[in-house]
């Protein structure tokens, strides 16, 4: 059997935008074995998506795990090269499917890669120069009438669900205003959850006592990859920042509010077609990675947020 191998070795925001691409490569080689280089902690959600055959586990640029033999097609969804276009080439691909680099020959009829596009658009716009269609909008982790595997407690059916984490400080909305948007929202009598990784239990925790929340409608460090997306499908709402939850609320059809700092939602946000997510941002790029809270976000204040969620409460309740 011919093999695809595609790299997508970040994380799950990153997955996440990557989708339509992935559907579209599932469509264009369903004669091929389909193996997708990515950190093994994401492949629950690419056996769900039906994305792939066979998860490779790899982080960032790291080499390749040894393969049965050169692949047909190898896909580079990961970067513009030319470390990523690298890494597939180790693997001797019979044909490779990237951007354009300069330092890379095999590539120099390739597309070139733009800055400001949109991630999921930018992988589409690859597949089709490279003669596979692809629609940028197919962000759906499920198919019509599909359910994940496992299922929400029932206090999450509905409720406000909070993930105050984020990968970098920059993209860190305070914890006390993630506190006083929970008091807010249990004003309005909506029922109230707050995610997270493990790493985040104590911030979770810590946002929960000041909200008067129970113990109990902490689930940051007590769910798996499936159950947190369990958590985002049966929410009412989300509130988050830039961050993979925030993809999941898009990939799940829950609404959200997101709240960007120093990274332009144009190029990572909800798109525009997807009115039930309400993005806040100041206009402010900055240093995504930084360590500290980015300026731009900080401008988000409680008020912004909580309007936002009542009018996503409005919207449903009439549709």
């Amino acid at each position: 059997m011919r093999t695809a191998l595609v790299l997508r070795a970040l994380g799950l925001g990153d997955f996440l935008t990557g989708l339509p691409a992935l559907h579209a490569l599932a469509d264009a080689l369903p004669d091929h074995r389909r193996l997708l280089a990515m950190p093994a902690v994401l492949a629950p959600l690419a056996r769900v998506a039906r994305v792939a055959d066979e998860v490779l586990d790899v982080r960032g640029l790291a080499p390749l795990p040894r393969l049965a033999g050169p692949p047909d097609v190898a896909v580079n969804l990961h970067g513009r090269g030319p470390e990523s276009h690298a890494v597939l080439l180790a693997a001797r691909p019979r044909r490779l499917v990237a951007f354009r680099h300069a330092d890379v020959p095999e590539s120099a009829w390739a597309p070139r890669w733009r800055e400001d596009e949109h991630a999921a658009r930018r992988w589409c716009r690859l597949l089709e120069a490279h003669g596979i269609a692809c629609d940028p909008t197919r962000l759906d982790l499920l198919a019509d009438g599909e359910r994940l595997p496992v299922a929400a407690p029932p206090a999450a059916h509905g409720a406000t669900l909070l993930h105050p984490g984020a990968a970098s400080g920059a993209r860190r909305w305070p914890a006390e205003r993630f506190a006083a948007v929970a008091r807010a929202e249990r004003r309005r009598g909506r029922r109230v959850i707050v995610t997270g990784s493990a790493e985040e239990a104590a911030l979770a925790h810590s946002i929960a006592r000041v909200a008067g929340l129970e113990a109990d409608a902490v689930y940051a460090g007590r769910t798996s990859l499936v159950e947190l997306a369990a958590l985002v499908g049966a929410a009412g709402r989300v509130v988050c920042g830039d961050t993979g939850v925030a993809h999941l609320a898009t990939a799940l059809r829950t609404p959200s509010v997101v709240l960007f700092g120093p990274t332009a939602p144009a190029v990572w946000g909800p798109p525009p077609e997807r009115a039930r997510h309400r993005v806040l941002w100041a206009g402010h790029a900055g240093d995504p990675h930084a360590d500290t809270l980015d300026p731009g976000l900080a401008l988000i204040g409680v008020d912004d947020v909580v309007r936002a969620l009542d009018a996503i409460a409005t919207e449903t309740s009439a549709a």
